[in-house]
């Protein structure tokens, strides 16, 4: 489950600490409409942009990018469900359409690979629980 955010995603509903004493992200972003942002390309790019400091972020892109670090060092577990929801959406989404960009975001935030073994074997699981039930 990586970035349990970014992706992990990214454009997942930002995720922004309210503190230290707090214990989960805000619900502030939970309504931003991922599947519009990767569906509309210049989103897409500008929120990637953001997240490697290839250009200048928005509000909501600064709090992503502060928070990713924590959300995948804690397993998200400062996540909501919906921002959880999000970012499997997320990793999804760039992990099989846009590899390229997903490579760049996991060398600078998940260099050692992890989330996407997570999200390769979570699929096989789901593709073998389809097969099995045939």
């Amino acid at each position: 489950m990586f970035m349990l955010f970014i992706i992990s995603f990214i454009i997942v509903p930002v995720l922004k600490c309210c503190g230290t004493e707090t214990s989960t992200y805000t619900t502030q972003y939970d309504e931003v409409d991922i599947k519009e942002i990767m569906d509309n390309e210049r989103l897409l790019v500008a929120y990637i942009g953001c997240l490697l400091d290839k250009n200048p972020c928005t509000p909501e892109g600064k709090e992503l990018k502060r928070n990713i670090p924590d959300a995948l060092q804690s397993d998200c577990n400062k996540c909501s469900d919906k921002q959880r929801e999000n970012a499997d959406a997320w990793i999804e989404f760039m992990i099989d359409n846009r590899p390229e960009d997903w490579t760049k975001l996991e060398e600078r935030y998940n260099p050692d690979g992890s989330y996407r073994t997570k999200y390769l074997e979570s699929r096989h699981n789901a593709t073998s629980n389809v097969d099995e039930s045939k």
